[in-house]
């Protein structure tokens, strides 16, 4: 103690000497145990992904599977793309038509839309307006819905054009309708 207090100088220099290494190793250990904090939270954030992955994986199968009986049936309800929107709305055009001459309907005026682009998509409007009986209507409505691929009434006007005459039993109507048809452009 008495060297200590005779050479206080010396001490204090010897005294920081030893301090400073100190200080640096345990500046060093903060800084790694910093850093293996960051490094697991990083492996905790990464965790979840790796089991998606792993589950992705396990059942990358039935997932494929079940995307190609998705694409099957989508192909059934849908227009190829292979096909141009302009053959497409004109076959469908006369397909529409069609169904509703076969159905007993006088179809006056029908229109293809311009084409809506959307992805997925492309979106093919008729309009058309025909006139007949009730049960022609019906019968076209039933068509309409079994045809494929796919047709959607957008919209469905019906208004009677006259009453029948002298114990005519029918109730003849104008129809005015728009159909969509999808044509996949993937």
């Amino acid at each position: 103690m008495i060297w200590l207090r005779s050479h206080r100088r010396t001490a204090l220099i010897c005294g920081l000497t030893l301090l400073l290494p100190a200080l640096l190793y345990v500046n060093a250990l903060s800084g790694i145990w910093g850093l293996q904090r960051d490094t697991q939270s990083d492996i905790d954030r990464l965790i979840p992904r790796i089991a998606r992955q792993y589950g992705l994986i396990e059942h990358e199968e039935g997932l494929r599977d079940a995307s190609n009986l998705a694409s099957k049936e989508v192909a059934i309800l849908v227009y190829p793309a292979a096909r141009d929107a302009a053959s497409v709305s004109t076959t469908l055009q006369t397909n529409i038509r069609q169904i509703f001459s076969d159905a007993g309907l006088t179809v006056s005026n029908s229109q293809v839309l311009p084409v809506r682009e959307k992805e997925p998509f492309d979106y093919i409007n008729v309009n058309l307006t025909a006139q007949g009986d009730i049960s022609g209507v019906d019968a076209a409505l039933t068509d309409i819905a079994e045809f494929r691929p796919l047709l959607l009434v957008e919209s469905l006007e019906m208004r009677p054009l006259r009453s029948g005459r002298s114990g005519a039993k029918d109730q003849i109507v104008v129809v005015s309708l728009q159909l969509l048809a999808l044509r996949s452009i993937l």
